[in-house]
Order: C-alpha cells, then structure tokens, then sequence
C-alpha cells in the first residue's frame, strides 16, 4: 500500500508553484493599460473577425458573411467566451476557498490555493472588464451550468480530487484555445492578446498544481474510487469543454449561427474532431500517470470523442502529438 506521507518532489513543485506565484504575477489594472487608445475597443475593428484558430472562425459560413457582420459576430464571440470564463472562475475561486478551509495546519496545498485565488480572482476582473468596453450584452455560460454554479464548489472539500479534475475540464480547452490563437501569428486586437498573454502565463501554473494535485492523490486512492474516477474524468472533460466552447442558445441567436453550422463545429466537421481531441493530450497524459485508464475508460473516451495519443509531455504542440 502506498503511503499517505506526501513525497519530496511533490511538497518542492508545490514551494515552486507558489514562490512563482511571489514573483511573477500580474495585476488587472496596473498590468493592462486599458485606457491606451491602442487597447480602445471599436466595434467595427475588424481585427475582431475570428481566426482560423477559433472552430467557428474557419467555417465557410462564417467567412461567407460580410466583413461588418465578420466583426460583429467575433466582438460578440470574443467578450461572451471571456463571460464563459469568468463564470467558470467563480466557481473555481469560491471551491479553492472551500478546499482550503479544512486543509490542516503545514499543508503545501493552503499557501498555494490562496495564491491561486488571488491570480483567479484578477482574472475575473480582466475579464468583466474586457466585456465592459466591449459594448456587449453577451449570454455567457448555458443554464445548466449557471444553475449548478452554486453547488459545484461545494465538492472541493469533499471530493478535492473530483473538483480539481473539473477544474482543468475547463481551464484546458481555453487554455488549448488561447495558445493556438496567440501561435498563429494572426492580426489580433492588442487589448485581446494582452489578456490571453496574461491568461495563459498564470494558468501555467494553476493546471500545472491541478495536475500534480490530481496524479499525487489518486495513487492514494482505493481501488473503486480510482475506477469511479477515471470514469468521471472524460465525462467532465467533454461537459465542460462544451460548457466553454459551444455558444449557448442564446448566444447562438444573439450570433445568427444556422443549426446546421453550430452542429457541423461542434462537433461534425472531422477538422472540429480533431481539434476537440488534441484540447485534451495532456490530461490523457495524466491519466496514464495516475492509474486512470482502463478498458471501459478507454471506451468512455473514445464514446465522447476525445480519445486518442497522450501527450508525451506537458503543453506539446498539437500538431507533434498528432
């Protein structure tokens, strides 16, 4: 049997994750210069139109539309995945709070939990603010998942390894999204690469303690808990990356998508497929790790179509791991 005392290396990479956090950290508004009438945000920029990095910014209907509605639709698209986030935020920063309240005296995990919620909690004023200037009325997060808000954090300090598997279900496919919009070299608008910039910088960080938290405590775990989760893993994993990729009803009419283009992106098209899979090589990289992959995992990840090659290390480009 394993033994329950914590291991060197994972109390040093947790002393690691939080002396980055002392060092290298960023603040909403001292870091953004958002009164630069660089960073304005004009509705008719038309660095707003989406990038092929975005699944719906590569189809042919979007290209099809006029440049003006190009832009309208990608302004919108832009601030309510930043709205999505934000309410994914919350939940994180109120379940961080709730895991760290009953952590015992001398645990690694309280100093950087709180790290962790400060950084979130800058984010959520980034990201508010960002759909502030940006003049929109956006829908934000579907109903189910603004209805199961609330409850969601409360797991944190029940079933912490649970939470912190749903906390990458939704920093991973945005993280994914944000990296491959700011590697394409594209034209974007300066005050939206500023904030993925920041985005991405500190979420490093936050999945990287979520996957070390994740594969350290599941080796600790009974045999039918270890089974139970892999199984709830590939389920969160596609839950939440719907919850913050795929537009809600409302934001799909507030964008005029047809619903033969919005079930084509997400997710008919063989190239959305194949985006939907590679969000997801590193977390199938952990669960080869932790002991999380059996057959009936495997059938359950390959069922909900994000199956397929571990990434052979943290952050490997989508198209190596291919």
């Amino acid at each position: 049997m394993a033994s329950s005392r914590p291991s060197v290396s994972y109390h040093d990479t947790l002393r690691t994750l939080s002396e980055a956090s002392v060092h290298q950290h960023f603040d909403a508004f001292a870091d953004i210069a958002w009164d630069d009438p660089a960073y304005a945000v004009d509705p008719h920029d038309p660095r707003w139109v989406l990038p092929e990095a975005d699944v719906l910014g590569r189809t042919a209907w979007y290209r099809g539309l006029p440049l003006e509605e190009q832009v309208r639709v990608g302004l919108y698209r832009q601030a309510n995945v930043t709205k999505v986030g934000l309410q994914f935020e919350q939940v994180l920063i109120a379940g961080l709070m709730n895991f760290a309240f009953t952590l015992p005296e001398g645990t690694p995990e309280f100093r950087y939990a709180t790290h962790e919620a400060t950084e979130e909690c800058h984010h959520t004023q980034m990201f508010q603010e960002f759909v502030n200037r940006s003049g929109q009325r956006v829908a934000g997060a579907p109903r189910l998942f603004t209805t199961l808000a609330p409850l969601l954090p409360l797991f944190a300090n029940r079933v912490p390894v649970g939470f912190f598997v749903g906390v990458l279900a939704g920093e991973e496919p945005i993280d994914h999204v944000q990296k491959s919009i700011l590697r394409s070299g594209g034209p974007l608008h300066p005050l939206l690469e500023r904030i993925m910039q920041i985005h991405v910088a500190e979420e490093a960080r936050h999945i990287g303690f979520a996957h070390t938290y994740v594969e350290h405590r599941a080796a600790r775990l009974g045999r039918g808990q270890r089974f139970l989760l892999s199984l709830l893993v590939p389920v969160l994993m596609r839950w939440l990356a719907d919850v913050i990729l795929v537009p809600s009803r409302q934001a799909r009419r507030d964008m005029g998508i047809p619903d033969a283009v919005l079930r084509e992106v997400y997710w008919d098209a063989p190239q959305s497929r194949w985006v939907l899979r590679d969000m997801f090589g590193d977390v199938r990289m952990l669960a080869e790790n932790a002991g999380l992959v059996n057959p009936v995992s495997r059938r359950l990840w390959r069922r909900l179509g994000i199956d397929g090659r571990p990434s052979r290390y943290r952050s490997q480009p989508a198209s190596a791991a291919a």
